[in-house]
């Protein structure tokens, strides 16, 4: 920014630009670290070039900081002026949320040169230092190994080693949340860490795709193709995102063909197997092959227990272990839900000076509906229904027509096809050895039963809730 735009701050209400600096932010930030660290900030006032913020908790400042200080100084300069210093202030609640006091930090944003920010155009020069993109949290020492991704993992450290010599291309896959991000971010790290000087870039295909569309509409497609044919090491994530923009796919295909025949390195991650892509032109997907393809599995138990572990160790936060343990089981699919976990947790002890235990993970993992259904068994429902009524469940599979046990199979059958997907003859089979007919019956008359008899409707539902906390 020119020194007459800093000057025009002065006239400028700097509340916009603070939500025009948010916008920047959440662009390169998930939902929910922008939500927890980014959204509660308050912007009090702008002057001398400085502008002062409000943040709910001592911690709050020192956690932005530690891990968000150059994202901040960039998308400062940018919208604010080069130069622009940063106060915190920590917003204390006194008397019941009766008045608020500000207490003011000397903590600012020294004026340092500043990088581009990230944006969606193109380098001015190709021959210019460029920046990578790159997320410096998201490298090797920070990647949790075990079974699920051991391979891959191995496979990312080779190609940093030794780029466009050994698995090239590298393709990345698995569902949303376990890691392809973070392992592709290590490679280009990796390879910075080991020659400084190679041309490192990590780009999205949504961001590839904008880029293309510019570069069609400024009549710059020529500059386009060979800034990326400058790259060293070219990481795409989500190339799935390719799929129906022919156009774009097409241009892909000459850069991909000229860094591969140039022995340039390419890795790319998507959400599914090269195979299974939709939308994507034969041609590429038989490139994708050419070198290798891992899949990043969902972590194991264990696995999720060390994510969780390493986590918050490196936030300076120790969890006990039976928080650990129920995060860990509750929280099955997707590391970066895992870590969103740990990073409310943390928040809200930081904020209501609450203490890391057992209910709070329960509140958490609640709220944030993460708690995943267990699948109900046969064996879960005749056990559960057996032990309402104390019978043996060997007593179910007679063909008993005492009054008790015929009520207890029926509701056995009841809730198998309210529970499972197995059809009307399966549960038959696998509850008295019936046939689907009987187990139509049994439904409807326990479902009517239901519906006119209060005090059945309410032994009912105890034994639903038995069944699903079982």
């Amino acid at each position: 920014m020119t020194k007459q735009g800093q000057h025009s701050i002065q006239s400028v209400d700097f509340t916009v630009l603070w939500s025009k600096c948010l916008q920047t932010i959440k662009d390169n930030v998930s939902e929910r670290i922008f939500q927890t660290w980014f959204a509660p900030i308050v912007p009090l006032k702008y002057e001398n070039s400085t502008l002062h913020i409000s943040v709910p908790s001592q911690y709050y400042y020192e956690f932005l900081e530690e891990r968000f200080l150059d994202l901040m100084r960039k998308v400062l300069y940018r919208y604010f002026g080069e130069g622009t210093n940063l106060e915190y202030q920590v917003m204390v609640d006194q008397e019941n949320q009766t008045t608020l006091e500000y207490k003011s930090t000397q903590r600012t944003i020294l004026p340092q040169p500043a990088k581009p920010i990230i944006n969606k155009g193109l380098p001015q020069s190709i021959v210019s230092e460029l920046d990578p993109h790159l997320n410096p949290d998201c490298n090797f020492d920070t990647f949790i190994e075990g079974m699920s991704n051991k391979l891959a993992r191995s496979v990312a450290e080779a190609v940093a080693k030794d780029p466009g010599k050994t698995f090239n291309p590298y393709f990345i896959y698995g569902t949303s949340g376990v890691g392809k991000t973070h392992l592709a971010n290590a490679i280009g790290l990796k390879v910075k860490e080991l020659n400084p000087s190679a041309r490192v870039l990590y780009v999205s295909a949504h961001l590839f795709k904008v880029q293309y569309t510019d570069s069609v509409r400024n009549n710059t497609l020529n500059d386009f193709i060979n800034f990326y044919q400058t790259i060293d090491v070219l990481i795409i994530d989500d190339i799935q995102e390719f799929a129906g923009t022919t156009k774009t796919q097409n241009t892909f295909f000459y850069i991909f063909n000229q860094l591969h025949q140039n022995g340039k390195q390419l890795v790319m991650t998507a959400d599914r197997a090269p195979m299974l892509l939709q939308g994507l032109e034969d041609r590429l997907i038989t490139r994708f092959k050419w070198g290798m393809v891992a899949e990043l599995e969902k972590p194991s138990l264990d696995l999720r227990k060390d994510i969780l572990r390493s986590k918050v160790q490196r936030d300076g936060w120790v969890f006990p272990e039976n928080v650990i343990d129920f995060v860990a089981e509750h929280v099955t699919g997707s590391v970066r839900d895992l870590e969103g976990i740990a990073i409310s947790m943390m928040a809200q002890a930081a904020i209501f000076n609450k203490d890391i235990d057992l209910e709070l993970a329960r509140q958490t993992v609640r709220k944030l509906s993460y708690i995943e259904e267990k699948e109900i068994t046969i064996d879960d429902i005749l056990e559960t229904v057996c032990k309402h009524y104390g019978l043996d469940i060997a007593s179910i599979q007679t063909k008993s027509r005492k009054h008790e046990v015929v009520q207890a199979r029926q509701i056995a059958m009841f809730l198998a096809k309210d529970n499972t997907d197995f059809s009307t003859a399966r549960i038959g089979k696998l509850i008295g050895n019936r046939d689907h007919a009987t187990v139509l019956h049994a439904f409807k008359t326990i479902k009517e039963l239901e519906e006119v008899d209060k005090s059945f409707h309410e032994e009912l539902e105890e034994i639903r809730i038995a069944l699903k906390n079982k």
